[in-house]
This record gives structure tokens, C-alpha cells and sequence, in this order.
């Protein structure tokens, strides 16, 4: 069926839109959306208009459009969980015939996971036994190792071991952009550590932050997308901002986010990328942060963190996440960042890749009263 969408005063046929990612119009949108808009920004369609050189109307019907075929999985404002619940990634060692109900259960069970990933190595080496990887956030008040204990029972896990960050080098999406980045591509200047650090927000910064976090449906790309999320959290308008501002200023708030499927292909059959892989360098202590910015200032990077994955993983404490087409590609672009270490004489004792398999994401909830509700009913099962 063919939907007239009014945005903005444009008549805009939606049912015709191209809703694949590699779509001209919709690349350059994306190339800006998927994260370039940092902080809090009261217009976000409006600014991923002005930077992409795309009219606002064609922007939010494009990105509306691209929602409804599930070409973006979520658009939503990100938010700097580690800084509001205690968070780590964790490798769990679970029995070859309990790994697929393991996944399931992390997936469809616990609103505390949020990546959930198969991952393997191309050899036998270092915890290539730890076979699902996933993050973990536990709201504050509550304990992550105790979670993770409860949620080894439920899936009959044998291990797990937790890796918490230390510091955050590089935190953003961006496929699109991606593609055609070169080995080697990287910023002029290292990248600069973020330090991990619970806050604590009041009861009615909580409510607005609950508001400002939910995913937008494609009804809900429109003009002053905040105004009605406002009304939701029971405040003005321009208290919402207010209290949003803050939450930004404070770094509690990431980035206003378009999610692209980059695990499954489109209805198309069209796939934004074929392979993740989860970089692992072990480099000497002391050097970690070091480390870590020239890592991170690759381009090609879509996370790297300082984190201390013990003896199980040869005492690997740098790791970064990237994405592709193709694995050579990866590899290559691996192998660059580690010259590059080695010229920045920063010496790696082990390092290895772990590459993701199946897949499923979703945004760890981090609500206390959520998690008291769940750990409740889990407990009574």
C-alpha cells in the first residue's frame, strides 16, 4: 500500500522510497545519522538535514521509510550507560550443546544484556572456549557479578569471566562511512580516553532521561521530536531541554542515533556488513591508556576500550571492535594498527582476533526499578 506522509508541508510518497542503505540519498543521510550528531541536540532531524545537504522533509521520510522496512533497526538517543550502571562485556563458557539456548535465553530474557554474540577464533588459542560474549549493565544499587552468578545457573554456563571498562577510546557506528576507509586511515591526533564514572541522577532527571532514551517509532520522526517525549515525562518542554542539556554537559548522553540491520541481510538480501570482529592486544601494564588512544584514533573502529580480560586471554587489557565486507580487509586493517603500535614503540606480547557469528542487539535497560521487578520474578522461577 502506498502511504502519503504530510512532513514539514511536503507531500512525500512514501510507499515509492528507496530503503536500502546503499540507496544514494540514503547513504549520505546515514553517513551523518548513524553518529555524527553528538550530545543532546533539541532539532535532530533538522542538523542531520544541514549536514548531510539533504532536505529535513526528505531526511525524516527517508529515515522513516528505512525504519518501517527494518533497514535501521532503532533510532534513538544514545546514552553513556557505563557512566549510569555498572557495566562490563563478559565471555561466558557454556557447554557446546547449551550455547544456542544460552544465546537465547541472554537475548529474550534478560533486559541487562545487550549484545549478544557467538564468537570464534581461526585457531584454537587463548579462552577461543569462551564462545558467547555479551554486555552486561546492572543498575546501580545491584550487583553485576551477581547477576552474571544467576545468570550462569539459569543457562548452565560452566565460566564466565568479566571485563569491565576502564576507559572508553572510541564509541560510535557509522557503517556506512566505513566502507570505503583505508588500512592505516587514521586521526591526526591519538584518540582521547574517556574515564568511567557512575553518576548519580535525582528521581526527576531519572524520569526525563527515561523519556529521552525511548526508541522512536517511524510515527515519531517528525519536527520537534522532544516536545511529545516532554509531555510523556510530565514536564515543559523547555524543562525537558533543560534537564536534557544537562545530562549531555555531564556526558550521560551520547548521540542521537540511527541503528542500521548490520547483522542481517535486508528483505532485499542486501547486507551492510558480513563480518565483526573483536580486535585483542596485550601490551605492557602501565601502557594501557597509551595504547588505547593510538588504537583508537583508527578510523576504522567502532569501539575500543581498555579492559583486563586475565590470565584466560593472555592478560589482554586493549580491545576495539570493527566491521566489514570483507575479512581480509579486516585483517589488513588490523595489521596496520599494529604497526602502528610497534612504531609508537609500544610493544604486544599476544594479540588475537575473536569473530562474531550470530548476533542480536538490543539496548541494556537500565532502570532500577526495572531490574527489581525482573530480579524478583527470577528468583521465584
Amino acid at each position: 500500500m502506498v502511504l502519503d506522509n504530510l512532513l514539514g508541508g511536503a507531500l512525500i510518497n512514501i510507499g515509492m522510497l528507496p530503503v536500502e542503505h546503499n540507496d544514494p540519498i540514503n547513504a549520505k543521510i546515514l553517513a551523518i545519522s548513524e553518529d555524527k550528531i553528538e550530545g543532546f541536540v533539541r532539532e535532530p532531524f533538522e542538523e542531520i538535514a544541514k549536514r548531510s545537504g539533504i532536505a529535513v522533509d526528505v531526511v525524516m521520510a527517508r529515515i522513516a521509510a528505512m525504519l518501517r522496512a527494518g533497514t535501521i533497526r532503532r533510532v534513538r538517543q544514545t546514552l553513556l550507560a557505563s557512566n549510569l550502571a555498572e557495566g562490563a562485556l563478559v565471555a561466558w563458557k557454556v557447554p557446546e550443546d547449551k550455547i544456542d539456548s544460552a544465546f537465547d535465553w541472554m537475548f529474550q530474557r534478560d533486559p541487562f544484556s545487550g549484545h549478544v554474540v557467538l564468537r570464534s577464533t581461526d585457531t584454537a588459542s587463548a579462552g577461543s572456549d569462551y564462545k558467547l560474549w555479551t554486555t552486561v549493565k546492572v543498575p546501580q544499587g545491584f550487583s553485576l557479578p551477581e547477576h552474571c552468578e544467576l545468570l550462569a545457573k539459569k543457562v548452565g554456563a560452566e565460566r564466565f569471566r568479566l571485563m569491565p571498562a576502564k576507559g572508553i577510546f572510541t564509541l560510535g557506528v557509522g557503517h556506512v562511512r566505513r566502507k570505503t576507509i583505508e588500512p592505516g586511515s587514521k586521526a591526526d591526533q591519538p584518540a582521547r580516553m574517556i574515564p568511567v564514572q557512575i553518576v548519580e541522577l535525582t528521581d526527576h532527571e531519572w524520569g526525563v532521561l527515561l523519556a529521552l532514551k525511548r526508541e522512536f517509532a517511524p510515527e515519531e520522526i517528525k519536527p520537534s521530536p522532544w516536545v511529545a517525549r516532554a509531555n510523556e515525562a510530565g514536564v515543559s518542554p523547555e524543562e525537558f531541554y533543560r534537564v536534557a542539556e544537562g545530562l549531555s554537559a555531564r556526558k550521560i548522553v551520547g548521540r542521537f542515533s540511527t541503528f542500521l540491520e548490520h547483522v542481517k541481510p535486508s528483505a532485499a538480501g542486501i547486507r551492510v556488513t558480513r563480518f565483526n570482529a573483536l580486535f585483542h592486544w596485550a601490551v605492557p601494564p602501565g601502557r594501557e591508556i597509551e595504547a588505547g588512544e593510538e588504537v583508537g584514533r583508527h578510523h576504522i573502529l567502532t569501539h575500543c576500550y581498555w579492559r583486563e580480560a586475565g590470565p584466560e586471554f593472555k592478560n589482554v587489557n586493549v580491545m576495539a571492535v570493527a566491521h566489514g565486507t570483507d575479512k581480509q580487509l579486516l585483517l589488513d586493517h588490523k595489521a596496520a594498527i599494529d604497526q602502528h603500535l610497534r612504531l609508537s614503540d609500544i610493544s604486544i606480547s599476544y594479540t588475537n582476533v575473536f569473530w562474531g557469528g550470530r548476533s542480536e542487539i538490543k539496548p541494556s535497560e537500565i532502570s532500577p526499578h526495572i531490574y527489581r521487578g525482573w530480579l524478583a520474578h527470577q528468583l521465584k522461577s
